[in-house]
């Protein structure tokens, strides 16, 4: 497996020195810092990278400390991002369905990215049946088409953790939706895909096969999964959404929510204004956000 960056970690951050937003490598000991957490307490040192995207940043040989973390992706950075529906073998299984042959995929556009501890503005119209996925993101690291599962993971760059934030009766009620349930319209509002805290490169998570991944809704654990548990990994869903279209550097893929949504609770739990979601997965750390009523 042949990695894409010259970074093991990334993050985006406004700098405690001179207030400009940068990148950087994170300084940190261990495996499964918590970098978040880090950054709150103040004194983060990174590493200074440069260039003209995340995916092509390389050391200056500077240190720096960070004043405020920011998501590592912008609008900009992200051509497109692909979502797979439905993708863990438990959840798939206890909502009465059959293990799929393929993966389902969705689109959200790339206005839908946003940084970790922002707020996500949701509008009158999603404000009704809000709801959170948090899921492993994959960012692709350079441009392909037609990838075979085998090199798949020559053309991933990383992970991020992310949260697929959605709107249910713009996706399932029929007098909104339609006849058919539609996922993007309801999943595509501008910042609708907050993610953070860095991007942890492939060079320490492989294939992202065997991660714990908890969600929490003000501190409430309501997801509680490893990435064992997709029904289709990295590289099987690299290699499918390649087929026969570029999956262009930049883009992402985000691989699906487990069981534990506030839509499949009796009753449902939706989340209300000022509600805090912590989607936090090993080896990545925490992507935190409130919902900001409009």
């Amino acid at each position: 497996m042949a990695s894409s960056t010259q970074w093991d970690r990334l993050v985006r951050y406004v700098s405690a020195k001179d207030g400009k937003v940068r990148y950087g490598e994170p300084i940190v000991s261990g495996s499964k810092p918590d970098i978040d957490e880090l950054a709150l307490k103040g004194g983060l040192k990174v590493k200074v990278l440069e260039g003209a995207t995340p995916l092509q940043a390389a050391p200056t040989g500077e240190e720096d400390e960070v004043k405020e973390l920011l998501g590592p992706l912008t609008p900009k950075d992200v051509p497109i991002i692909r979502c797979t529906g439905l993708n863990y073998k438990t959840h798939i299984l206890e909502t009465g369905f059959d293990l799929p042959a393929n993966p389902t995929l969705f689109i959200k556009p790339n206005r839908a990215v946003a940084d970790t501890r922002h707020p996500v503005p949701i509008p009158k119209l999603g404000q009704t049946q809000c709801d959170y996925e948090g899921e492993l993101t994959i960012v692709i690291g350079k441009d392909c088409k037609n990838v075979s599962e085998d090199d798949a993971l020559n053309y991933v760059a990383g992970y991020v953790s992310g949260n697929d934030v959605s709107c249910r009766d713009w996706q399932m009620d029929k007098d909104k939706a339609g006849m058919m349930p539609q996922w993007s319209f309801s999943k595509s509002f501008d910042k609708y895909a907050p993610l953070g805290p860095c991007i942890t490169s492939t060079k320490l998570l492989g294939d992202g096969g065997n991660l714990a991944m908890k969600v929490y809704v003000n501190g409430e654990l309501r997801q509680d999964t490893n990435t064992s548990d997709l029904c289709f990994g990295v590289k099987k869903l690299v290699s499918f959404f390649s087929t026969g279209q570029t999956l262009e550097a930049g883009s992402l893929i985000m691989t699906g929510t487990p069981g534990g949504v506030g839509f499949g609770m009796k009753p449902p739990k939706w989340l209300k204004d000022g509600d805090e979601v912590v989607v936090d997965i090993e080896g990545i750390g925490k992507c935190v956000n409130k919902m900001s009523f409009e």
